[in-house]
């Protein structure tokens, strides 16, 4: 059984920042490159999925 990340957005760069998204709450600001065969990355600290509006479809 595969678990669903807890959050996927769609973005519409290869190289892009998490930070948690609530303020002070979240976490530090890191930068993700999103590969361009995968289509998508997770964030190390809030597993949020982030996925390239060109893959949408695959992940």
């Amino acid at each position: 059984m595969t678990i669903q990340a807890p959050e996927t957005k769609t973005v519409d760069s290869y190289r892009v920042a998490c930070d948690g998204g609530e303020g002070a709450l979240g976490h530090p600001r890191v930068w993700l490159s999103i590969p361009h065969d995968r289509g998508w990355v997770e964030c190390p600290y809030c597993d949020c999925k982030l996925v390239h509006k060109d893959h949408a479809d695959a992940a």
